[in-house]
């Protein structure tokens, strides 16, 4: 296998590699640093490389392999994986994208990258990400944009821009992502890549609380929907003192991704949101080409309707808190975050409580109307990916407006708190194409299953973008 088939191998295959002993750990950690080396420049996926961090921990875990038992190794064991910047490692730069914040070192790992280091990985940097994670795309303020390895004059979504460009360009074997409002999945879409959000409770939190009333999940993306189900396997659990927490599912996540046989479901599809109106053309196709081939592999098919318009005003006033939560001075800030601070600053405690009411009551309305179906079929974003700097001379509030738009069909399912997995479903003008799978409470396992029908059925996994 030659040196870019390798960078493009799904993790679980080049896992499998390194216990056969036909890789070693340092062997592939070097080769995404080459990567890295090369094609960063173009694409600013990553704000920290810690390549000697990572050599030396390749270096380890390859003279492990020699004296290890391969069955005895943890699921990832030398796999190369890229963290947010959103996502606390401890004594690695962590900057919130936050330009005066570069240099800073948090004393602690998130409870997600613990289970991250147990799975075996090697870690290799910390990918790019909006502003405080406040934006569906990645250009911060004294950091070069994220580029879509597909385009470079588009972007490859936000917040975890930088996670799906690296990925996508073969910078790192899986991305490590968060999702507040469509942050992973709208990335993952962007760049032709599987995007797993998973269900309220499923990832802990640890060491922080929940400042945002259960809209943030850790989840991951990837190339292949086994790799991400393995991912959630691994990094799922509960951690004491987590306000909310839901049980391991049994059996795996990824034996139901690689399931044999998949019995006849009930899916709804919609690729019309009120009060915004009908999804672009491209957007819709996407949708409508996918139910068309669950339906031609036996499950029933139903369009419905949904209204998100007694949603958006308290998921606003939760959204822009949530910069005053942060605790940021505002003088470090870019302007739509302090624009976002000032806001948040005007909302009451009353205020944000009744806008969380709302919101809950909002969402067991949508819940229980879902409840008969197996899953929903919706488009990610609401038209195509937008150009970097497309929207640099709109003001704040006009940002808002756009972004809240273009990303619609996401933040209903933060506020529901149910799984979604995105998938790519084909490209528009040379940019892929994702459509998102949206499963019931804690209702993940049945979605791998269907998103690994559709990837058998078309496959992606042999798709990579020219700058490959």
């Amino acid at each position: 296998m030659n040196k870019q088939d390798l960078a493009f191998t799904p993790a679980l295959e080049q896992a499998q590699l390194i216990r056969n002993k036909e890789l070693s750990p340092l062997e592939l950690t070097q080769l995404y640093l080459d990567r890295i080396e090369t094609l960063d420049s173009k694409l600013g996926s990553y704000f920290t490389v810690t390549a000697e961090l990572a050599l030396a921990d390749a270096k380890a875990k390859t003279e492990q392999l020699a004296t290890t038992d391969p069955d005895t190794l943890p699921p990832f064991f030398g796999i190369p994986i890229s963290i947010k910047d959103l996502t606390a490692v401890a004594d690695m730069p962590c900057s919130y994208g936050v330009a005066a914040l570069r240099d800073k070192l948090p004393s602690h790992d998130r409870a997600v990258v613990t289970r991250i280091k147990q799975g075996g990985f090697v870690l290799l940097g910390k990918t790019a990400t909006s502003q405080l994670g406040s934006l569906p795309f990645t250009e911060p303020a004294g950091f070069p944009p994220a580029r879509n390895p597909w385009n470079l004059d588009y972007t490859p979504g936000g917040s975890s821009g930088g996670a799906s460009a690296a990925l996508s360009a073969g910078l790192c074997a899986i991305a490590q992502a968060s999702d507040g409002g469509g942050s992973l999945r709208g990335p993952a879409a962007c760049c032709g890549l599987v995007g797993i959000k998973p269900a309220r409770g499923r990832v802990s939190l640890a060491p922080l609380g929940d400042c945002v009333n259960g809209l943030l999940a850790h989840g991951a993306i990837t190339r292949t929907v086994a790799d991400a189900a393995a991912m959630l396997d691994l990094i799922s659990g509960y951690v004491p003192g987590d306000p909310y927490w839901l049980p391991d599912p049994d059996p795996s996540f990824l034996a139901h991704a690689t399931a044999k046989t998949v019995k006849p479901l009930r899916i709804a599809f919609a690729t019309k949101l009120d009060p915004i109106g009908e999804a672009a053309p491209e957007c819709q196709q996407a949708v409508l080409d996918t139910v068309q081939r669950l339906e031609e592999m036996g499950h029933a098919i139903e369009q419905i309707s949904l209204d998100l318009t007694d949603l958006l005003q308290p998921l606003k006033a939760i959204w822009v808190s949530g910069i005053s939560f942060s605790g940021m001075p505002r003088e470090i800030l870019q302007p739509i975050n302090q624009w976002f601070l000032e806001r948040g600053q005007q909302v009451t405690s009353g205020q944000y409580l009744q806008a969380v009411a709302q919101m809950q009551m909002f969402c067991r309305r949508i819940v229980a109307s879902l409840e008969q179906y197996d899953a929903l079929v919706l488009p990610v974003f609401m038209s195509p990916t937008i150009r970097v700097g497309e929207w640099a001379n709109l003001s704040p509030e006009e940002i808002l407006h756009k972004s809240f738009e273009w990303v619609a069909p996401c933040p209903l399912f933060n506020a529901t708190g149910q799984p979604a997995i995105v998938i790519p479903a084909g490209f528009s003008s040379g940019l892929p194409v994702g459509v998102q799978l949206v499963g019931r409470p804690a209702g993940e396992a049945p979605l791998f299953t269907l998103a690994a029908q559709l990837e058998a059925a078309h496959p992606w996994i042999q798709y990579r973008p020219p700058i490959a």
